[in-house]
């Protein structure tokens, strides 16, 4: 998890174009770990992984990337994955899919409004635009996560 998140933060500060960073990239994994671990080890479990890895994330982040970022990642993380957390327990018994692409997708988008506001409103960076691009990529690779989230919980 802090991997994940601190590359992310690492690789935000690297625009692709005016519609996506870097850290679009990795950062969506995040989620098929809260996610795989709340399915096979329940919510608390899940919730400990977050929470863990919201302390040692910040603080790499810190380190890889600036203060602002890694202030506006750890705030974003946190609530964001806290509600994925929710999501996939209340969506627990439903078909096999809709559990961890409801929250994963909904967790995607509060995650996204709240980084990109506090990391780069009033900076000049085009950070609605960045905002849009980063959350369809976050949904293309939540589909993308369907086919090894099948696997993973089937060898569970």
């Amino acid at each position: 998890m802090v991997v994940i998140v601190a590359s992310a933060n690492y690789l935000v500060q690297f625009p692709v174009n005016d519609w996506l960073t870097w850290g679009a990239l990795t950062y969506p994994v995040s989620y098929f770990v809260t996610d795989l671990c709340n399915r096979l080890y329940g919510p608390e479990r899940a919730r400990r992984v977050v929470y863990v890895g919201f302390v040692l994330a910040v603080i790499a982040s810190i380190w890889l990337a600036s203060p602002r970022i890694a202030l506006a990642s750890g705030t974003a993380f946190l609530v964001s994955q806290l509600m994925d957390v929710s999501i996939f327990d209340a969506l627990r018994g439903r078909r096999w899919w809709q559990a961890p692409l409801a929250s994963s997708s909904l967790g995607s988008l509060v995650d996204t409004g709240l980084f990109f506001a506090l990391a780069f409103a009033g900076t000049g960076v085009p950070w609605v635009t960045l905002a849009i691009g980063d959350f369809g990529v976050k949904l293309a690779i939540a589909l993308a996560l369907l086919l090894p989230w099948r696997l993973a919980v089937n060898r569970g």
